[in-house]
């Protein structure tokens, strides 16, 4: 007699590490009662708040320190809410997707919309993840030069930090420690209140959204690009997606996903603004930061927000740099392994997925080499970057609305009317921001816009 063969695939250790945190969820479910209900919460939080933090970045901080220092409070603190409120808008598309199918990004495009269409969207994640990881370096690097650590301590410092963490051997691990890099995003919000802002001031930039000073020119919209680029970019679609699924959140899960996805954009927004509020004293004390370098915003707010003011920011840069290296990193791995079907998940060692762990450790390991080159005008390239985040989204977001439209593969959980007039809200505003931004471009140095 022949042997039976079983045609079910081997139980990895993935599978196990995965199934024990459901038991643990089923059985806090069970118990009911407030304090259990939090417990699970606590347990089903993460992926959320790290893409939210994660994207305030330290290009994104950066960012932030530019507009701030550039205009003011009065246009930029309602705009970035707006920005933190399409995110939300976003994110909770990726949350029900990969609840419900199970599966990431870059394999649901590969599947559903086919290889040449998929391989597009892994191409261009893979060059604009790599581009904003170089940025991630610069900040890490420019907040260390604050304290007079040598470029090549801090960027290789840095890059050991982001490995060990990498290396964790278990999704769970890594979530929490990451989320307690992720803490130290919260520095700037004393920085706001050591350069002591006029709160009156603040209040009513929120409610009545004051204009530009000097109106909307070509340096404006870049800044503004920008700043839509530090909240809303492409490899946080893909990085919430595969984590939800790395995670095994569930559809019974979905509203501790939103309300996870909520918190991070929340305190996302806060510290944003934050930050712009901390280096508007340089705009009110008329100081010209147009070609300030990373490190010397950190320098030139010793005079309004004192040392300690000054090192809780150049040290929130380094967080920023550090947290968003980490998830960038594995928004790249995640989708390189659903595109080619090699094993990925933080669940996995080593050796059951050294693909995965190649292509985060490598990527992150060339664009620290990258940073060292001497004389690269880094502020530049940060804003440039964050430009291009912006410019890319819309693509992104019309595989994303297609996905969650589909009901072979959404069934109960697709889109409603309301949430798809929010999502293609999202993308004719990008688009529109787009357009914008080439016209000003373009015309600005013909000398055809006010101002100019």
């Amino acid at each position: 007699m022949g042997q039976n063969v079983s045609l079910e695939p081997p139980v990895t250790t993935e599978d196990i590490h995965r199934a024990k945190d459901r038991v643990r969820i089923r059985d806090l479910r069970r118990k009911g009662g407030v304090p259990r209900r939090l417990m699970v919460l606590f347990m089903l939080v993460g992926p959320g708040i790290l893409v939210m933090l994660g994207e305030n970045d330290g290009p994104s901080q950066l960012s932030y320190a530019a507009t701030g220092a550039s205009f003011g409070i009065g246009f930029f603190l309602p705009f970035v809410l707006l920005t933190f409120a399409m995110a939300f808008i976003v994110q909770e598309l990726t949350v029900r997707l990969g609840a419900v199918t199970h599966r990431g990004h870059a394999e649901l495009i590969f599947e559903r919309f086919g290889p040449f269409w998929g391989w597009f969207a892994m191409v261009d994640l893979a060059i604009g993840n790599f581009l904003t990881l170089v940025t991630e370096f610069i900040a890490i690097r420019a907040g260390m030069s604050f304290f007079g650590v040598p470029a090549p301590i801090a960027v290789g410092g840095g890059f050991l930090l982001v490995v060990a963490v990498m290396l964790s051997r278990r999704y769970w691990t890594w979530e929490r420690l990451t989320l307690g890099l992720a803490v130290f995003n919260l520095l700037f919000v004393p920085v706001a209140f050591l350069v002591h802002p006029d709160l009156g001031q603040i209040a009513h930039a929120f409610v009545s959204w004051g204009p530009v000073p000097g109106g909307f020119t070509q340096q404006m919209m870049v800044l503004i690009m920008a700043d839509i680029g530090a909240t809303v970019t492409p490899w946080m679609l893909f990085f919430q997606q595969s984590a939800v699924m790395d995670k095994g959140l569930t559809p019974k899960d979905i509203p501790q996903g939103r309300m996870d996805t909520l918190i991070g954009a929340i305190l996302a927004a806060v510290i944003a603004c934050a930050t712009i509020i901390a280096t508007s004293a340089l705009f009110t004390h008329h100081i010209d930061a147009s070609t300030f370098q990373a490190a010397e915003f950190a320098q030139a707010l010793v005079p309004y927000a004192g040392q300690v003011g000054a090192t809780l920011f150049a040290l929130g840069i380094i967080e920023a740099g550090l947290v968003a290296t980490i998830t960038i990193s594995s928004s790249s791995a995640y989708a390189f392994g659903e595109v080619t079907g090699a094993a990925h998940s933080l669940n996995r060692p080593l050796k059951e997925a050294p693909g995965f762990y190649a292509v985060m450790i490598l990527g992150a390991g060339l664009a620290a080499a990258i940073v060292l080159i001497p004389g690269a005008p880094l502020t530049l390239i940060v804003l440039v970057v964050n430009v291009i985040a912006t410019l890319a989204m819309p693509p992104a977001l019309v595989f994303l609305i297609l996905l969650v439209n589909d009901h072979e593969i959404m069934g109960d959980y697709v889109n409603t009317r309301f949430t798809n007039i929010l999502a293609v809200a999202v993308v004719l505003f990008l688009c529109a921001a787009g357009m914008l931004w080439g016209f000003m471009t373009v015309a600005t140095p013909l000398h055809l816009l006010p101002g100019t």
